[in-house]
């Protein structure tokens, strides 16, 4: 497995500094991959959950390539519907050659009514909006030159370029947990993207879902590769918890299981919808991400001590 963090971009403690700091440390360390989360515009109901100010993620991986030779880069999520998908295509390729190829594109459709209304684009059908800008976006990374006439985007022809490095563009995770979500995943993704769930949910009805959309449209499954909470606590939490949150041992027995699914990566997030991010916070985050490198993965090798 790939092992990976979601590095906090939002809140009054972030600064330029701050994210420089958690790439450096975690590139040292020897994690896999760093991912951003996404937000344009911080209405009420985004602020109280993500307080101000969210660095907007493509301007802050571009400025990562440079910062880190190792270390994958992307997005846990782009919000599909919020920009253009001619623009999105041409970040995502641009910061991939930037980086030489270390980009993983994760998307969704989006949750927040007032953020999408604040942008002044429709919350209804976000979903069938995503699935047509997938579709462009991939156009966009493997033709020369592209024109569309759809539902929800029309253009004449238009020049690309650059090509991602990566025949095909990047690797696409597709977050959500929804029946349309899978089904973009399926249909689109290279990885299924899974948030914040926990054991029971993941292994009785997330991935015999996925499976079973797979099936009936005669695709691949595609690999698993969730988001799951990192909190270290010294006593063991109950049944019922999200994966990632309890001591080293439930941790660990977590991601046992992941292995056991064939999780392709798994992305560590220290993040909590709400939360107040200091200085202090993060400096505990980044020891709590220094001793589960110590104690439960073997970075070097992609397993579990």
């Amino acid at each position: 497995m790939r092992f990976g963090v979601n590095l906090p971009n939002y809140g009054p403690a972030t600064t330029p500094a701050s994210m420089l700091e958690w790439a450096r440390r975690l590139e040292d360390l020897g994690y896999h991959q760093l991912m951003v989360s996404d937000h344009v515009a911080s209405t009420s109901e985004v602020e109280t959950l993500f307080p101000a100010p969210f660095y907007d993620p493509f301007t802050v991986l571009a400025w990562l390539a440079g910062a880190t030779s190792r270390v994958r880069l992307g997005t846990t999520v782009t919000i599909l519907p919020y920009r253009h998908p001619l623009l999105v295509a041409r970040q995502v390729a641009n910061i991939d050659r930037l980086s030489e190829g270390r980009f993983v594109f994760g998307a969704a459709a989006g949750w927040a009514p007032g953020e999408f209304a604040a942008l002044g684009v429709p919350y209804a059908r976000r979903g069938a909006r995503s699935n047509e800008y997938l579709r462009v976006m991939k156009a966009f990374w493997t033709q020369d030159v592209i024109e569309h006439d759809g539902e929800f985007v029309s253009f004449g022809p238009v020049r690309t370029g650059p090509r991602p490095v990566r025949p095909g563009g990047p690797e696409i995770w597709i977050g959500g947990h929804s029946a349309g979500a899978l089904q973009r995943a399926v249909r689109y993704g290279d990885a299924w993207h899974p948030t914040s769930v926990t054991a029971d949910w993941l292994v009785h009805a997330g991935v015999p879902a996925l499976r079973d959309i797979a099936k009936r449209l005669n695709r691949p499954v595609p690999a698993l590769a969730p988001r799951i909470k990192l909190r270290l606590t010294e006593r063991p939490l109950p049944a019922g918890r999200v994966l990632g949150e309890g001591t080293l041992e439930q941790i660990h027995e977590d991601l046992g299981l992941l292995e056991r699914l064939e999780a392709e990566a798994v992305i560590l997030d220290p993040t909590f919808p709400a939360q107040v991010r200091t200085a202090a916070r993060a400096e505990a985050d980044l020891s709590a991400l220094e001793r589960l490198a110590a104690e439960v993965i073997d970075l070097e090798h992609g397993r579990l001590r």
